[in-house]
């Protein structure tokens, strides 16, 4: 495939075939091992119509039959009848692992980190990562074709695309609008860029909505119909998805949800609001921080002094963590998802003052309204990378 082909198909398709196919084998991504009874109940597809589609998908090397899996939960709401315990010996379906697989990658404004993963999302070997030598992007171009080969581990299979993933907006899976930690601020066609040099076909990913992917289809998320993730860090994200799909909005990516009003004691933002979200940032924390104890401190130095129980540090840790909590009962209240995921670089500090998060949850909820279900994750920009290729995942399954 030449170039060209490589820029407009951003990330072929595995294989040819109706969209019941493509969901079928969609569903065994995000479920798999899973029984064939199981898809019907869950797909809505007659017994009859899915044997044919799994034989298509058995034929082209898609999938493969495992005799272990735990027969269970059909779907949200319906509990296994029973009947995958009469008659014959369910087998399970899964995608086969060893005949394709991909590359994930997260840019930052310090690092360029990767990870070699499988069609499951499972990395073969540890992230490889390098200090961002550019911001010029031609030069990040040249540093990510170089890495690759460094982070391709041997005897796995080939190559098949690269899921590249950035803050900011992103139009086509393929260029850059606008990367504000990157100091962009028009198209960068670095989809293009980075087939062009590697030979393999490139997407270009928004970060937070590739999260949300990777915990919907790979992580704490599967199965849920509704959920949304929240970053806290450089910046402040979110990404709501609703029948397992992301919601598609065409400025989600702007990072709107950096200003929205949380603590009226709170510092000023960079245009001139008073305790809106970016007060989560870790520059307004370390701010904040640096005002308190009267010299200049970065947010590590915040961060290492309320892990050391420094007084004022452990203040506004527990002040940043309810302030957490007022945006994720924010998000609870008007998107209603069942399940709410956070992370992000500034989301150790939440974890370890997560009854103030409650509590910030709490005191802008309805006595009677049910608990909201969130989870911190623990943070690694690794995380990240796999995240850029589940999205490529997605992206080749169809």
């Amino acid at each position: 495939m030449s170039a060209d082909q490589y820029h407009n198909a951003n990330v072929p398709l595995w294989f040819s075939g109706s969209d019941n196919m493509h969901r079928v084998a969609r569903t065994i991504a995000q479920r798999g091992p899973i029984s064939r009874i199981q898809l019907t109940h869950m797909l809505g597809l007659s017994q009859g119509a899915l044997s044919r589609i799994t034989a298509d998908l058995l034929h082209e090397g898609v999938i493969e039959e495992v005799n272990t899996f735990t027969p269970g939960i059909l779907d949200e709401g319906k509990e296994n009848d029973g009947s995958e315990h009469r008659g014959r010996p369910q087998t399970g379906l899964q995608l086969r692992t060893d005949q394709v697989s991909f590359i994930g990658i997260n840019i930052h404004s310090k690092e360029i980190i990767m990870e070699h993963i499988n069609v499951l999302c499972q990395p073969y070997a540890p992230s490889y990562s390098e200090p961002l030598e550019s911001f010029e992007p031609h030069a990040l171009t040249e540093q990510i074709a170089r890495m690759i080969p460094q982070c391709t581990a041997p005897h796995t299979p080939p190559l098949v695309a690269i899921g590249i993933s950035v803050g900011g907006h992103h139009t086509q899976d393929r260029y850059v609008q606008y990367a504000p930690f990157l100091r962009w601020n028009s198209s960068v066609d670095l989809g293009g860029m980075v087939s062009d040099a590697t030979g393999l076909p490139c997407a270009i990913f928004n970060d937070i909505d590739s999260l949300l992917l990777k915990e919907g289809w790979f992580g704490s998320a599967t199965g849920l119909h509704s959920y949304a993730v929240l970053t806290i860090g450089a910046g402040v994200g979110y990404s709501l998805a609703v029948d397992g799909k992301a919601v598609n909005y065409l400025d989600k990516s702007f990072g709107l949800v950096g200003h929205i009003p949380l603590d009226f004691t709170g510092p000023r933002c960079s245009i001139g609001h008073v305790g809106c979200s970016s007060i989560l940032t870790s520059d307004s924390i370390a701010a904040e921080y640096s005002a308190e104890v009267g010299h200049a401190v970065s947010y590590e130095q915040f961060e290492q002094d309320a892990r050391a129980f420094v007084p004022a540090a452990v203040r506004l840790a527990a002040r940043t963590a309810h302030r957490l909590g007022t945006l994720i009962a924010i998000v609870a209240n008007i998107a209603m998802p069942q399940k709410i995921i956070i992370s992000g670089e500034g989301s150790g500090i939440a974890a370890m003052n997560i009854e103030e998060v409650r509590t910030g949850i709490t005191q802008y909820r309805h006595s009677q309204a049910q608990a909201v279900d969130f989870e911190i994750l623990q943070f690694t920009w690794s995380d990240w990378a796999q995240a850029a290729g589940a999205r490529a995942i997605a992206r080749y399954i169809g």
